[in-house]
């Protein structure tokens, strides 16, 4: 079995924070800069992907949707999911600008994984959500033989992060001390016959973990 995980490319919340103030975070369009990335990884994506078939899995979010159609993977997949529980950390509706860099502030005091942001999500919600997806993939390529063995996730930064950190057992420190990868930067997560699961490469740590625990590269 083999995830191949691949963040969105650039969008306009990236480029414009006041963005969020009136366009909601799941219609958020990418830029043309991202527009431009997203076509330039598809050839690199198909390369990894082979002749297929594959399974897509994507957050239903605009920028993730706008990324995937731009690679031009289509062909090779035996299905397109829209799944939600991929989707981007919930911030609430609309958002004010100045509650914002409160929350933002809070956040980053409090610690990324616990702290509930006020009108959404904490990053333990986003870990609950993204288990329960690897959790039912998981149950489906056992129980339906024609699923592929082979899954391309469309997703966002923090989701990334937090799949890694469930399937690989990292603690909640070091998750907090892992960076987003860039746009349309990707992961290879790979099981072989004896159940082993191992990642290409790791993620980019701004600091220490102060637990003092590194990332794993393969678990049983």
């Amino acid at each position: 079995m083999r995830i191949i995980l691949v963040r969105h490319a650039e969008s306009l919340g990236n480029v414009d924070e006041l963005a969020y103030c009136r366009i909601p975070d799941h219609a958020l369009p990418l830029t043309a800069r991202g527009e431009q990335q997203a076509v330039d990884i598809g050839p690199r994506i198909r390369a990894l992907l082979g002749t297929g078939p594959i399974a897509v899995y994507v957050s239903p979010y605009l920028r993730t949707r706008q990324t995937l159609q731009l690679m031009e993977i289509d062909d090779l997949a035996d299905r397109i999911v829209a799944e939600p529980r991929l989707r981007e950390q919930d911030w609430g509706n609309l958002q004010d600008p100045v509650e914002q860099e409160v929350q933002k502030r809070q956040r980053h005091e409090f610690g990324h994984f616990f702290y509930r942001l006020a009108h959404g999500e904490s990053g333990a919600d986003v870990d609950d959500r993204v288990a329960s997806y690897l959790a039912e993939l998981e149950l489906r390529m056992l129980r339906q033989s024609s699923h592929p063995t082979t899954v391309l996730v469309v997703s966002h930064g923090l989701a990334m992060r937090l799949l890694c950190r469930r399937l690989f057992s990292w603690s909640i420190e070091l998750f907090e001390s892992l960076s987003n990868p860039n746009h349309c930067e990707f992961r290879v997560l790979e099981r072989d016959e004896q159940g082993v699961w191992s990642i290409d490469r790791p993620f980019t740590q701004w600091r220490q973990s102060p637990d003092g625990s590194t990332q794993k590269t393969s678990v049983r």
